[in-house]
């Protein structure tokens, strides 16, 4: 649902001849100056399709894929928005390596209000933006900062959101968690998050183009059988605990609360078997806590602490890993998620 009220920061504009384009896709980041949609006209001038890109500012995969479009001059089967969110995050020095500006909220957590502050009024014109338009779909491209195939999320596996999901990759996890993500606010048309893989990886920039380009070439998005795409169920979320540290090493360090392999985001879309070291504590407690949609702590459930090391007491597929302590800290270590027929 749109906010309404917001004072807008994002600045829509008509999209340029493909030839005034910078070629530099950081020239392009910095001519944009701060959010920006661009809007490109279609064979079908009657419907819209939007992409989003750039709410986290260190996930810049959409960004080039839009940027790559953009400059290719293909006109779409129907109206396109392109929007690049976090430009002034992006643009920080070094590029493409801060979540949010210093200081404010993460943005793609800040779809459910207050949109009172810079941040706010970012996500609530965005929401009004979409409304407006009468959008038939939407997909946001994000990346992860851990290894990861293509895949998308949504808050139903519903034929529409598959069918999106299936222009980039095979798997849809089907989120229940209440983040404030674009996705969980959006609800005048089918939309995905799509995860296009690593930061930085040159196959996730090309999974992100060649999606834009099909979804955006598209004269029909939903129409067919139902793509080969496995479903997901995400129901738990992996914090650390308020008050303890955490670091990313292959060995215990003793100088922190948890100690976690940095290369554990290799168990991706992976099942973990019971009895595997997921990690190492400091203290014999368990510095990890996973919450349900519910918020409840189901840690007990699923690790156990034996001397300092930290176990899977049962079988479980983890997702979205990241290896970054940083931002482990400040969003989440992984989610855990289980098949659904």
């Amino acid at each position: 649902m749109a906010a309404t009220g917001v004072s807008h920061l994002l600045d829509v504009r008509d999209a340029p001849a493909p030839t005034t384009l910078a070629d530099n896709p950081l020239t392009f980041l910095t001519s944009l100056g701060g959010p920006v949609a661009w809007r490109v006209p279609g064979r079908d001038r009657r419907r819209v399709r939007v992409v989003t890109t750039l709410l986290h500012g260190n996930e810049p995969s959409g960004f080039l894929a839009l940027h790559a479009w953009l400059r290719s001059g293909i006109q779409p089967a129907v109206d396109a928005l392109c929007v690049i969110a976090n430009v002034e995050a992006a643009a920080l020095h070094p590029v493409f390596t801060h979540r949010s500006l210093p200081r404010q909220r993460d943005l793609n957590r800040s779809f459910h209000g207050p949109f009172d502050d810079a941040t706010g009024r970012v996500a609530g014109s965005l929401l009004e933006l979409i409304e407006a338009s009468r959008a038939e779909a939407l997909v946001d491209l994000h990346n992860n900062t851990g290894r990861n195939p293509a895949y998308g999320v949504g808050i139903q596996p519903t034929p529409e959101r598959l069918q999106l999901t299936a222009l980039f990759g095979r798997d849809f996890v089907w989120s229940r968690l209440a983040l404030g993500a674009l996705l969980e606010a959006v609800d005048t048309c089918p939309a995905v998050t799509i995860e296009v893989g690593k930061s930085g990886d040159d196959a996730a920039d090309a999974v992100a183009l060649d999606g834009v380009t099909r979804f955006f070439g598209a004269d029909r998005l939903f129409s067919g059988a139902l793509p080969p795409v496995r479903v997901l169920e995400m129901p738990m979320r992996a914090r650390v605990r308020q008050g303890c540290s955490l670091v990313m090493a292959q060995q215990p360090t003793g100088s922190a609360d948890l100690t976690m392999p940095d290369d554990l985001d290799r168990h991706n879309f992976q099942t973990v078997p019971a009895g595997s070291r997921i990690g190492w504590t400091r203290d014999g407690a368990c510095p990890l806590g996973l919450f349900d949609a519910e918020g409840r702590d189901r840690a007990a459930d699923y690790f156990e602490v034996r001397g300092n090391e930290l176990i899977a007491h049962r079988p479980f597929m983890p997702i979205m890993i990241t290896a970054d302590a940083q931002i482990a800290m400040s969003d989440c270590l992984f989610y855990i998620v289980h098949e659904v027929s």
